[in-house]
């Protein structure tokens, strides 16, 4: 019977230089890279049918995540959302096999949940006691949630221009909220200087500064494969801001690979951006192996407003080893996309997952999409969070004070 966790080690992939994975880390201590988890694959014992009647969570891919014993898991039931076809949307793009996996219905309303249950989860089997973090909204209020949960101390810092949902999430659990006039960035540098002051116990748990939040993403890959019979899709196409969902599934992907639970090349991996912020995608187009900080970035899908991404080098590895690419998209656009899924499927989408549905137009424009792949659209979060992200307009009609909505647009 193997452990419930086969972790091994923590590598840097920058310096190469191996750090110990039983205490707290942060960046790697020779170069500041983030740090990426590294498993014993044969210490695996468990196979693809013994995992399937688990129970439906994430933390049915124990042996392939960092936390050492179920006594030390923290949950409120996050993972195995859903993977929908949406046949008439794929229709109307001219993509015969096109599937949304749908992550606004986690614990908090987004993706960030899954990083947030096992990134809190081994903070406080490591031992931390108070969590801080910059983010532009879904991540603060999953880690407040989930620290909460956990009984930690949480301290976040968001741009005051972030959604008004996400600050009430991080009140509601009793975070400690900061709002800064500026980006994500600017909140970054805050956090960074408070827990450097704040000393032990303290943990800055922004985007790759510790190598947890990662594991917690990278389920998504792991259901994906599960969810398709355990087999890959062609194309996966997903918003990038910080990037760690995509290094994360690329991860998750190349381990149940080395496990022997998947064969084949890995599917083609898409980062999506804004055109108002998009250094991902500016260095695809260079062949850059890192990005340059984007100035005055702006966007509609506040979650992918990052200037520069700490692990851009991961990302950008992770499509050129995939043979995948990055787009930019127009908030217009996405906007229009986020009504026509509405229209067509009945899916609410958040603005970051509907720049999948944009992106996947553009490349099927190109041809860089065909018409028979399979392509996974990854919504990332609720589209109840952003309540301006569309405008609904009514009208009375008749005697008995009844609605007709007449438009739904972006």
């Amino acid at each position: 019977m193997s452990a419930f966790s086969a972790l091994h080690h923590l590598d840097c992939p920058r310096c190469g230089a191996t750090h110990d994975a039983t205490v707290l880390q942060g960046l790697c201590s020779r170069c500041a890279s983030p740090l990426l988890a590294r498993y014993d694959l044969s210490e695996v014992r468990a196979t693809r049918a013994e995992v399937g009647p688990r129970p439906p969570d994430l933390w049915r891919y124990h042996e392939l995540l960092p936390v050492s014993g179920p006594e030390h898991v923290v949950t409120l039931g996050e993972g195995m959302t859903p993977l929908l076809p949406v046949p008439r949307l794929g229709a109307e793009l001219g993509i015969g096999r096109l599937l949304v996996k749908d992550d606004g219905l986690l614990p908090t309303g987004s993706f960030k949940a899954r990083g947030a249950a096992v990134g809190v989860a081994r903070a406080r089997e490591l031992g931390a006691t108070a969590l801080a973090m910059p983010t532009n909204g879904n991540a603060g209020a999953a880690w407040a949630t989930y620290a909460a949960r956990a009984g930690l101390r949480m301290s976040v810092v968001m741009p005051v221009s972030a959604p008004t949902i996400t600050r009430a999430e991080v009140v509601a659990a009793g975070g400690e909220l900061t709002l800064v006039d500026g980006l994500i960035s600017d909140a970054g540098r805050l956090v960074g200087a408070a827990v450097a002051e704040a000393g032990a116990g303290w943990l800055d748990a922004g985007t790759l500064k510790e190598p947890y939040r990662i594991e917690g993403k990278k389920t998504m890959g792991f259901e994906i494969a599960e969810q398709l019979g355990w087999r890959m899709p062609d194309v996966i196409i997903y918003p990038t801001g910080g990037g760690v969902g995509l290094i994360g599934i690329h991860k998750a992907l190349t381990e149940l690979v080395e496990l022997g639970w998947l064969t084949g090349p890995l599917p083609r991996l898409v980062s999506v951006q804004s055109s108002g912020c998009a250094p991902i995608v500016r260095a695809v187009e260079a062949g850059a192996r890192e990005s340059q900080f984007w100035e005055d970035a702006h966007t509609v899908a506040f979650g992918i407003t990052v200037p520069k991404a700490l692990g851009d080098f991961l990302v950008l590895d992770a499509i050129y080893a995939t043979e995948g690419t990055a787009v930019a998209v127009d908030d217009a656009d996405l906007l229009a996309d986020l009504a026509l899924v509405g229209r067509l499927e009945g899916m609410f989408l958040c603005p970051e997952g509907a720049a999948t549905v944009t992106a996947a137009r553009v490349l099927r424009e190109r041809g860089w999409i065909e018409s028979d792949d399979e392509v996974v659209l990854l919504n990332t979060g609720a589209g109840v969070l952003y309540p301006d992200s569309v405008h609904a307009e009514a009208q009375i009609v008749g005697k008995n004070g009844m609605f007709q909505l007449n438009r739904l647009n972006g």
